[in-house]
């Protein structure tokens, strides 16, 4: 009889394994008494209604409030996601996180006049009021709300929106209910001959195996839950992207990229210049892929073989603590306060570390100004890659750490556009130092080269083509076009015959990864992924290059929270994302690593 491996419930996981939620609520009783005092001392919002303009003391006494509730929501909210994504199928605590949804909507619906007012005041009157000791710290906060002016509507329908907060969320509630709750892709036979349960958790661990029918059988295997639900999960990913055509075209944005990139004060140059700079420069991939099918002595490479390991008889096996301590040895080179912190906090409650059963998929950092930076993770000893996803969530940890160590709470907040700054700049630290680490074993070079390779390719390039994704999507439903399962599958598979030529066969089921990626939910997120990266190679240079100036430089930059534009605060870190030489620079950086790569492995 084969042995079957099964995925833990939540009570089998040691406590020292989960997050240690106190730093928010000691347990859920102590939630639902803070719930029970914030939901009513909201609605003393309606105090300021009409009144801002009256004086400089009752203005200041808004904002004031307005932190203060938004600082106390904070906490609930993420407590409440956070015990949620620990198992998707405890309908206690998804009704924790349905409530809290509710609030928020309940906190936006009571503060939407602010905005407005604030706006509606003489421009005079504004400059009079920041004179103000005490509202000095808000001058960038104001500076950015008179900026959304043309944008900003009547204070009833501002109401009206924020009540709808709640059903514009209802898509991807219901994706992310049946993606990691209710879908399940059965079991298969691991490398050792076990049944195991294949999960999103392990999917990319089973694509790394040696044996090419392995691989096969739980690529058909995962996509056919995909197969099976794809009408339902096409149609949530339709309605998302209808309603952030219906945002953007309520607030009079001339697009919904504007609308989303509005926000960060991103030139949409900078969205075109990534996609045709990369688009320009495929070749440096079509080599790798080309590559990659040689060594794997296949005829035709097939997305399955994509993430097969290129270098023989590498048997990793890193249990989570000594991932740790690898982690904080490759982060020397940022001084011993970043690197003391990184390991206090991945060993003292600020990682939930293994999957269960229900558990959200992937991997994320989370938290709020008055809490640990948290991370979940679905760590494998026997996967690099989950050891280099540690070190990436811990960059997002160690930016959070910072900025709400050196930001008021206005400020403390940093945007996407940097964050995956933060979290690529640590990957490639590791690499960094495995490189050296590993310098008299060939093998293990040609490991790390070769996993420092794919991480890129996923990051710059795969990230692009979502990105272009998006936008063509996005520009369907601003022509009031159907978003039907064809129009999806059938512009993603040009997409892929762009993005990979005739290097890689396009199996049937891969038209359906579109379904797959929660990112979608999110407008135009994922294009940050790929100038994250590009702006972090060039950062990461300007370090090993400058030493202790450019890494004093990039510690201001981390926490510098959201206290300047995001690309103003690039700026000052040393790179300008307006222009297309940072993303040239890193397929240059990858097309260097392909060419060492080859070398190395001398085929």
């Amino acid at each position: 009889m084969k042995n079957t491996a099964h995925i833990a419930k939540r009570s089998e996981i040691s406590k020292e394994s989960q997050w240690d939620l106190s730093s928010l609520f000691k347990n859920t009783e102590e939630w639902e008494d803070a719930f029970s005092k914030v939901e009513p001392e909201i609605e003393k919002m309606v105090f300021y209604k009409s009144k801002l303009s009256e004086s400089v003391n009752i203005f200041t006494d808004a904002l004031e409030f307005f932190f203060y509730i938004n600082r106390k929501f904070d906490k609930l909210f993420t407590y409440a996601h956070l015990k949620s994504d620990e198992d998707k199928r405890n309908q206690q605590n998804l009704g924790l996180w349905q409530r809290a949804i509710a609030l928020k909507s309940k906190l936006s619906e009571y503060s939407s006049f602010l905005i407005p007012e604030i706006q509606a005041i003489d421009l005079k009157k504004i400059k009079y009021y920041l004179e103000n000791e005490k509202l000095k710290k808000y001058g960038f906060f104001i500076k950015k709300i008179q900026r959304h002016k043309p944008f900003t509507l009547s204070e009833e329908i501002e109401e009206v929106l924020a009540v709808s907060e709640e059903i514009a969320y209802a898509p991807y509630q219901i994706f992310s209910q049946l993606d990691n709750a209710d879908m399940k892709f059965g079991m298969i036979e691991d490398d050792k001959g076990e049944s195991v349960e294949l999960t999103h958790g392990n999917f990319i661990t089973f694509l790394m195996s040696s044996k090419r029918e392995i691989r096969k059988k739980a690529f058909f295997q995962y996509y056919e839950a995909y197969q099976n639900n794809k009408h339902c999960i096409a149609t949530s990913l339709g309605t998302s992207i209808r309603k952030d055509y219906i945002l953007s075209k309520v607030r009079k944005y001339s697009t919904t990229r504007d609308a989303s990139l509005f926000e960060d004060n991103v030139p949409s140059d900078v969205y075109d210049n990534l996609i045709c700079t990369v688009k320009e420069n495929l070749e440096p991939l079509f080599k790798y892929y080309r590559f990659r099918k040689k060594v794997l002595d296949l005829d035709k490479l097939h997305f399955y073989d994509i993430y097969a390991p290129l270098v023989d008889d590498v048997k990793i096996n890193i249990p989570y603590e000594d991932a740790v301590e690898i982690c904080a040895k490759a982060v020397k080179p940022l001084g011993k306060e970043y690197s003391d912190k990184l390991t206090q906090g991945l060993l003292g409650g600020w990682v939930d570390r293994y999957e269960n059963q229900g558990k959200k998929n992937g991997a994320y950092s989370s938290g709020c100004y008055d809490s640990f930076p948290y991370i979940l993770i679905n760590y494998k000893d026997n996967n690099i890659n989950s050891l280099y996803t540690l070190m990436h969530e811990a960059g997002h940890s160690m930016h959070t750490y910072y900025s709400n160590k050196n930001q008021p709470y206005v400020y403390h907040d940093y945007t996407i556009f940097v964050a995956e700054v933060a979290s690529t700049f640590n990957e490639m630290l590791l690499s960094s130092y495995l490189l050296e680490f590993y310098k008299d074993d060939p093998k293990m070079k040609a490991y790390i080269i070769n996993r420092e390779i794919d991480n890129i390719r996923a990051t710059l390039f795969r990230q692009t083509m979502f990105a272009e994704f998006e936008s063509i999507t996005h520009k369907i439903a601003e022509e009031n076009q159907p978003i039907t399962l064809d129009v999806l599958t059938s512009l993603y598979s040009r997409l892929l015959l762009t993005y990979f030529g005739d290097t890689v066969v396009t199996d049937k089921p891969i038209m359906l990864e579109c379904l797959r990626i929660p990112h979608f939910y999110s407008a135009y997120y994922v294009y940050k992924y790929a100038t994250g990266i590009s702006a972090s190679i060039a950062i990461f240079k300007n370090v090993q290059q400058k030493g202790d100036k450019a890494k004093n430089t990039y510690l201001d930059f981390l926490s510098m929270g959201c206290s300047r534009y995001p690309l103003d605060e690039l700026y000052a870190a040393g790179v300008d994302m307006k222009l297309k030489k940072p993303v040239k620079k890193a397929i240059e950086y990858f097309d260097n690593l392909v060419d060492n790569f080859i070398e190395i492995a001398k085929v």
